[in-house]
């Protein structure tokens, strides 16, 4: 009855007193939800705005200006005449002598720079989720240089693929691997190579760091499971240790494509482009032809750079899409056990 105690196992339980009037507790004792009044928008609207505002006068008025440009006459030479030519620098883009070998340059750019930065950054990976002393010491040496401007990376390895003084001859030398210096950026057979390299030794890091992340979420019971089975090193990294992080792996794969696609830094730090523009990329050519003050073919080879992108993207990620696979699909092999 209300208004009683009612004893329990010796406890007396006092009973729960509600004022009147008063609105009743919701299951769980979370308290009155707070009405969302007209007062309250108007609060987080003004929080809001600042950010709003500079988003909207950094980020997409630029890119609308500069998507109408592509249709345009825009040059630097001759203001006075933007009138509209359609699509004509599209045109121009596609007929220029330069447009197949940077075409090509890129594709190489991208691949050859994902691959190994992926091979690579596993590898690393893996090696530093095991326990021994100084792993510390060891992540913050390869996640170092994930920290330093891409343009100056670019820089540094110049100065070590120099014809005259650069450490790689010297030490290639010593090897007894060539006879006499290479010179390595002004020769166009060897520069994109340079690049490759140097791309893949900064690209290498933030492969490391995410999939580092990722192979720590990993229960050790389902290792234990495995290596109860009898299961090898190989069929453990296929069948538990990949298929777990399969998610990291795609994303970090589709993130690295995107950004090496528009990443100039390096090859302006190294090559500019050279020699003969033999190292030139899409993004680097369309950052040559804005200096040259064609700001309309320039906007178009940006809008087809988005396009392409967002495309690979789309495709990318519809490929890889999970079909109860991923980590739900690990939880499953190590429960059955994996056999060798």
């Amino acid at each position: 009855m209300s208004g009683t105690s009612t004893p329990t196992s010796g406890v007396t339980v006092a009973p729960s007193v509600r004022k009147e009037g008063a609105p009743p507790r919701r299951a769980g004792g979370g308290g009155r939800r707070r009405e969302f009044t007209a007062r309250r928008g108007l609060v987080v609207a003004a929080f809001m705005a600042p950010a709003a505002v500079f988003v909207a006068v950094f980020t997409y008025y630029p890119m609308i200006a500069g998507s109408q440009m592509a249709f345009r006459n825009w040059n630097l030479t001759d203001l006075t005449d933007t009138s509209w030519v359609g699509i004509k620098n599209f045109r121009e883009v596609f007929t220029d002598p330069a447009w197949g070998t940077v075409l090509s340059n890129t594709a190489l750019w991208v691949v050859g720079s994902i691959v190994p930065q992926l091979v690579i950054g596993f590898a690393l990976a893996l090696w530093l989720r095991r326990r021994f002393r100084l792993r510390g010491l060891y992540q913050a040496l390869i996640f170092f240089p994930w920290a330093i401007s891409g343009f100056l990376i670019g820089i540094l390895f110049r100065w070590m693929f120099n014809s005259e003084f650069g450490v790689v001859n010297d030490l290639l030398q010593r090897a007894g691997l060539i006879d006499e210096p290479v010179a390595w950026l002004a020769d166009p057979d060897t520069a994109m190579i340079a690049v490759l390299v140097a791309n893949v030794w900064y690209g290498v890091t933030f492969f490391a760091i995410m999939i580092l992340a990722a192979l720590q979420s990993i229960p050790d019971e389902l290792y234990e499971a495995a290596a109860l089975d009898g299961a090898g090193k190989a069929r453990t990294l296929f069948r538990i240790t990949i298929p777990y992080i399969r998610v990291t792996l795609v994303l970090t794969v589709l993130l690295r494509v995107i950004w090496i696609s528009n990443f100039p830094d390096l090859i302006f730090g190294m090559t500019g482009g050279g020699p003969n523009d033999e190292t030139h990329i899409v993004t680097t050519w369309m950052i040559k032809i804005t200096q040259q003050g064609d700001y309309g073919k320039a906007s178009a080879l940006g809008l087809l750079v988005v396009a392409v992108l967002l495309v690979f993207a789309t495709f990318f990620l519809t490929a890889t899409r999970e079909r109860g696979g991923g980590r739900r699909g690990a939880g499953k092999t190590g429960k059955r056990g994996v056999r060798a």
